[in-house]
C-alpha cells in the first residue's frame, strides 16, 4: 500500500494543524494506522495509533488531550488533528500502516510495514 501524507506547515504555539494520510488501496480498513514523528538524528517516536476496525486509539503521553487520531475507511484516509501545538511538537510527521493487532506492538515503528513520505510540522514560540 502507498501512503501520502499532507497537512504539515508552520504554525504558532497554541495553533492547530490537521494531518491527512491517504492510502492507495481499498484494503485500507485491513491496516492499523499510526503516526510517528522524527527529529534529525533521533529515532522515530510513536505519536498515535488507531486499530483497523474498532477505532480504538492510542497516544503517547505528551500529546494526550491535544491530538486526536481518526480514520475514514470509506475514504482510505487517516487523520491526526493537532491542537494546542507546542514548539516541542516540531518534527517531521510520518503516517504508517501495520498488519498488527497486538496492542503492545502499536508503539514500535518496527511493527509498521508501509510508510508515507513525511510532512514537516514546525511550531514557533
Amino acid at each position: 500500500v502507498q501512503l501520502q501524507a499532507s497537512g504539515g506547515g508552520l504554525v504558532q504555539a497554541g495553533g492547530s494543524l490537521r494531518l491527512s494520510c491517504v492510502a492507495s488501496e481499498r484494503t485500507f480498513s485491513s491496516y492499523a494506522m499510526g503516526w510517528f514523528r522524527q527529529l534529525p538524528g533521533k529515532e522515530r517516536e510513536f505519536v498515535s495509533g488507531v486499530k483497523r476496525s474498532s477505532g480504538t486509539t492510542y497516544y503517547t503521553d505528551s500529546v494526550k488531550g491535544r491530538f486526536t487520531i481518526s480514520r475514514d475507511n470509506a475514504e482510505n484516509t487517516a487523520y491526526l488533528q493537532m491542537n494546542n501545538l507546542k514548539p516541542e511538537d516540531t518534527a517531521v510527521y510520518y503516517c504508517a500502516a501495520s498488519y498488527t493487532t497486538i496492542v503492545s506492538e502499536f508503539r514500535s515503528y518496527r511493527s509498521y510495514a508501509y510508510w508515507g513520505q513525511g510532512t514537516q510540522v514546525t511550531v514557533s514560540s
